[in-house]
């Protein structure tokens, strides 16, 4: 019925692509996020080293980091459900094949090569510019939304190892990987669109006005990579995201045990934090409200306050300052997603940005794999993580420096410009 709400012709279909996006990046993410839980049995099965364990999560937000820009120029080119489709089946076999693992380098290549090529496939290189086609206006929100559904995968931990409990390591990847091919493949199947149809399309993204037009979208690609304002957006992505945000993911539960707190209890914060970094990302409003920037310094602020609070612990007397911390790191995290992505759009969305997003998302698997190293390096030649949460506020700073640098907030200006030239 062309007068449904889920009908595709009808504006409205286009919050339907906001749950299917974000249900599809809680799923597409929750293994990789659950790598913290099965950690400790994988050691315990094989006895290998801790770092040459850790590196098949390295390789995976490495890898994914390379992968994103290739997924996100073909969703530009090719048909991006089948592309989801086949992400999909990616992970699928990757962690059927991991359920079955018996040498470290089997991981390597199911966890670290060929589970990120299925996320960048299947996840936010694609189907964040699948929301953003839709949204116009309302675009920070739509985007938070989206977010929310992939901050959620990282309290995936806490399901993850009530099953690894329950049934083993090995059964739990089976049980996720069916998760993926019973339920997430269906919903691609039956509701996504890309984008909406072409009368609809028009009415969002109305050509004859630069009220919701990018200035730089109707560019091609090469004259968009001299832009210096994309550079700074990649690396407020990288330092932000990628460098210290997963520095602090990588070693939060290790530096709580260092503390004293058990190992339950540590992993309970990281996935307390995962709770609130889906809704920092549902704050994502805050960036339609208040400009990019304003919600982006914002979130920082929210980042700083945690690494702080990290590193005023001395011992084990205040757990009360670990939730301070999960809830301040999560709210900032999630809130960073959607105030930087929207930003990004605001100044380059048109028939590049899958590709700009893939390669915001590189900055950020460049980021992440400096990150985690760095802040394991520094603590076995100093014995503390002094120095890296240091590290952090400074990446925090060098992020607001950024945005504010790139401007979004003069888009609009920039697009009636482009206009009048």
């Amino acid at each position: 019925m062309p007068g449904s709400r889920l009908s595709p012709q009808s504006p409205s279909y286009r919050w339907v692509i906001v749950v299917v996006a974000a249900f599809s990046l809680l799923n597409v993410y929750g293994i990789r996020h659950s790598f913290s839980a099965f950690f400790p049995p994988i050691l315990a099965e094989f006895g290998w080293s801790r770092g040459a364990t850790a590196l098949m999560f390295s390789l995976n937000i490495l890898l994914y980091g390379f992968f994103a820009p290739i997924a996100g120029s073909l969703a530009d080119r090719w048909h991006p459900k089948r592309l989801i489709l086949l992400g999909i089946f990616t992970i699928t076999l990757s962690a059927i094949g991991c359920a079955s693992a018996k040498e470290l380098w089997h991981f390597y290549v199911l966890y670290g090569v060929l589970m990120s090529l299925g996320a960048a496939c299947a996840g936010v290189p694609v189907l964040i510019p699948a929301v953003a086609n839709w949204f116009a206006e309302r675009r920070g929100l739509a985007i938070g939304l989206t977010y929310a559904g992939g901050g959620s995968s990282f309290a995936m931990p806490i399901y993850a190892g009530i099953l690894i409990a329950s049934i083993g390591w090995r059964w739990t990847f089976l049980v996720m990987a069916g998760s993926m091919a019973a339920i997430v493949v269906p919903i691609i199947m039956l509701f996504f669109r890309y984008r909406p149809d072409k009368t609809v399309f028009e009415k969002l993204h109305t050509a004859t006005t630069t009220e919701n037009r990018s200035p730089f979208g109707h560019l091609e690609l090469s004259h968009i990579l001299r832009n210096y304002r994309l550079w700074l957006l990649v690396l407020a992505q990288t330092t932000y995201m990628g460098f210290a945000n997963y520095m602090v993911v990588a070693h939060q539960v290790i530096y709580f045990e260092d503390l004293g707190y058990t190992d339950v209890f540590a992993a309970y914060i990281a996935g307390f934090a995962g709770i609130f970094i889906a809704l920092g990302a549902l704050s994502g409003f805050l960036a339609d409200r208040f400009g990019r920037e304003k919600s982006l310094t914002l979130a920082a602020t929210l980042s700083t306050i945690s690494v702080v609070t990290l590193l005023l612990q001395k011992d084990a007397s205040l757990p009360w300052a670990l939730y301070v911390y999960a809830i301040s790191f999560g709210l900032g995290m999630g809130l960073m997603g959607p105030s930087l992505t929207a930003g990004v759009a605001d100044l380059f969305h048109g028939r590049h940005f899958g590709t700009i997003n893939g390669l915001m998302l590189f900055g950020m698997g460049f980021g992440g794999v400096i990150g985690p190293w760095l802040g394991g390096y520094l603590f076995d030649i100093s014995g503390s993580y002094t120095v890296p949460f240091v590290i952090c506020l400074v990446a925090y700073a060098f992020a607001i420096v950024s945005i504010w640098t790139a401007a979004p907030r003069k888009a609009k200006q920039l697009a009636e410009r482009n206009s009048l030239s």
